[in-house]
């Protein structure tokens, strides 16, 4: 009898939702180039059209506000830039002040010198240090150009929920500029741009039940914008060159048209597994560390840490359970070490830790089995100082 498998990664990738599946079936069926001015053309441009509408909704922004990219890493690369433009004038941002626990794809600082990064500690609870940001801040050279701040919304590993808005406040106080990676944020917490006092906003379709390939990044307005990282025909207002990914486009959409509906009632079923679930853990292993138990954090995300078990093991220990989940963030094909999320908390991240995410179609009986895959590789394992 083959094992049956349960997906308890969802902060890694959502599996495509059914209405996204459709939206994209159906847009199979029109042969036009949205840039084309002929019937079919403008058929595939108003299907785009309408995706953008949904991706904004999503945010709470305008439409003309949403450019749409090959992913959540092209738009950190594509808005993290030195280079901006206010209308043809040339406006220099001269330093990134980065979140110690940010994404790597904010972290490596798109096109900024690497001695153009500052990295902003956090407090050992995962919480961005707003005390350390404004001491940068403060100490910044506004006659080199303005600064930037990158703080994500929702840490992909922890789940932590950051205080983005203040870290706005404190950007636009310094006359800087405020982006906000809320890739793990979308579909699982309530999104508006103008709350968060972003200018600029990130969100991936992956994450959200959508298509791989496709992602946005979001403006508050533009008459301030970053020099285009792709050139050529001036698609997408001139900000992303290239034929759209139409089908990828269409899908991102309609995902994110769904994953908006029932936000609140979703949650507190997801957060009632992931409760029931780390209450499980502690109880078959009291010695497990669940990180960000403390702070604010999404209903779906559980990071842990079992003494004597490292990640990696770990890791093929569930998989050969049949429990699919995640060492840290998916940001590198096979790739498992320390958690430099675990590092900027102050903790030993040497064995790193275990992440399970759960999402709208996870199930009671997903979750019994993940406990049980739990006790059975708890009880394996060889803690410090036990015999051979």
């Amino acid at each position: 009898m083959a094992l049956q498998r349960t997906y308890l990664d969802w902060n890694a990738t959502a599996p495509l939702s059914e209405a996204a599946r459709l939206a994209m079936v159906e847009a199979f069926s029109l042969p036009g180039n949205a840039s084309s001015v002929h019937s079919e053309g403008r058929a595939a441009r108003a299907a785009v059209e309408k995706a953008r509408r949904q991706v904004a909704a999503l945010v709470g922004a305008e439409p003309a506000h949403v450019t749409f990219t090959s992913g959540a890493t092209e738009a950190s690369n594509h808005v993290l830039t030195p280079d901006y433009r206010m209308g043809r004038a040339p406006v220099t941002v001269s330093r990134l002040y980065v979140s110690a626990i940010e994404h790597p794809a904010i972290r490596e600082g798109g096109r900024f010198a690497p001695d153009q990064v500052t990295e902003v500690p956090v407090t050992p609870s995962g919480i961005v240090d707003l005390a350390a940001l404004e001491t940068l801040l403060v100490n910044h050279d506004p006659a080199s150009g303005l600064p930037m701040v990158a703080v994500m919304l929702v840490n992909n590993e922890t789940g932590i929920i950051q205080p983005v808005a203040e870290a706005a406040a404190l950007a636009h106080k310094y006359r800087g500029l405020m982006v906000v990676d809320a890739v793990q944020a979308a579909g699982r917490i309530a999104l508006d741009i103008d709350a968060l006092d972003a200018d600029f906003l990130i969100i991936s379709s992956h994450k959200i039940g959508g298509p791989k390939g496709v992602g946005a990044l979001i403006s508050r307005g533009e008459v301030l914008m970053p020099r285009p990282l792709i050139r050529g025909g001036g698609q997408e207002k001139g900000h992303r060159s290239g034929t759209e990914n139409f089908h990828a486009i269409i899908g991102f959409g309609a995902a994110a048209e769904v994953i908006s509906e029932d936000l609140e009632s979703r949650n507190g079923r997801i957060g009632a597994f992931r409760d029931a679930l780390e209450q499980a853990m502690l109880d078959a292993a009291p010695d497990v560390v669940i990180h960000g138990l403390a702070g604010p954090r999404v209903a779906n995300t559980s990071f842990f840490t079992l003494p004597g078990l490292k990640a990696e093991t770990g890791q093929i220990a569930f998989d050969l359970e049949g429990i699919a989940l995640s060492a840290g963030s998916a940001c590198s094909s096979g790739k498992v070490g320390q958690s430099h999320v675990l590092t900027a908390m102050g903790l030993n991240s040497d064995v790193g830790g275990l992440r399970i995410s759960l999402g709208p179609a996870t199930t009671q009986t997903e979750i019994e089995r993940a406990i049980a895959a739990f006790g059975k590789i708890a009880g394996r394992r060889k803690l410090p100082g036990q015999a051979a």
